[in-house]
């Protein structure tokens, strides 16, 4: 019996950086009803407000439901308000590595996008996320940019040489995710189990990035139970299984 599904944000739930639709709301908020929920995801606090919290039903379900933003290294935990339980921040000094390394890696011809939308580069406190043509890049640009991770895998190459004391991941559609080492959803999963209660092997991990160097794969190597959807068309079907599974036991 599985108590805790666990879900990836961009590419799994909802399209990268876009609200989950009415249909994956409702079957989020039924699967609340039954079980308890958690997404881990790449994105700030902000976006899982924006991106999850405002299309879900406000009540007693949400206790069910934990939040870990960018990739675990934060924890929101509801009753009757969120509240943070953790932040695994970097220090100055470290992000000023990181930055640098950044603009090295980032700039160059074959890498470097004629036209971008909004920052490259955010720092998240716990986390610095390169995003491949800006944090507002419209969805079907994001989408043609590098379907096959090609470009990030150079970057993160580059970028493993460059600062090898931090863990780089690929997630979304044009991501590159930077966080402490050994802080990823390996750890979120980890943080999951002990402030949850809940062992490893009662959790399933659904995300879209599930392949070593993917932003999802630490989950799998965590341990937990790991399904790779290819959408959140695809999600939506998994979750359908899952409640069906649940209902009937």
């Amino acid at each position: 019996m599985k108590r805790l599904i666990v879900f990836d944000l961009d590419g799994t739930l909802a399209e990268s950086k876009a609200s989950i639709d009415p249909e994956m709301a409702k079957l989020l908020d039924h699967l609340l009803k039954i079980v308890k929920v958690s997404v881990i995801s790449g994105g700030a606090w902000s976006q899982f407000e924006k991106q999850v919290l405002a299309h879900l039903s406000h009540d007693e379900r949400l206790k069910n439901l934990s939040l870990l933003p960018t990739c675990g290294t934060k924890f929101y935990k509801y009753d009757s308000k969120w509240e943070l339980l953790y932040s695994e921040d970097f220090t100055a000094a470290e992000k000023k590595k990181i930055l640098a390394s950044l603009q090295q890696t980032t700039e160059t011809p074959d890498l470097k996008p004629a036209q971008t939308w909004g920052e490259l580069i955010q720092d998240r406190g716990s986390q610095i996320t390169f995003s491949g043509l800006g944090q507002q890049a419209p969805l079907e640009e994001k989408k043609k940019w590098d379907p096959d991770f090609a470009k990030r895998k150079k970057i993160k190459a580059l970028l493993d040489k460059l600062i090898p004391e931090f863990s780089v991941r690929l997630g979304g559609a044009t991501s590159v995710d930077i966080t402490k080492h050994g802080i990823d959803k390996a750890y979120g999963i980890r943080k999951l189990r002990d402030v949850l209660g809940i062992a490893i092997s009662e959790m399933i991990f659904i995300g879209d990035a599930v392949f070593p160097g993917g932003n999802d794969y630490p989950a799998k190597e965590a341990g937990a139970l790991s399904i790779e959807v290819k959408d959140p068309h695809e999600t939506k079907r998994v979750i359908e299984a899952i409640v069906a599974c649940l209902e009937e036991s």
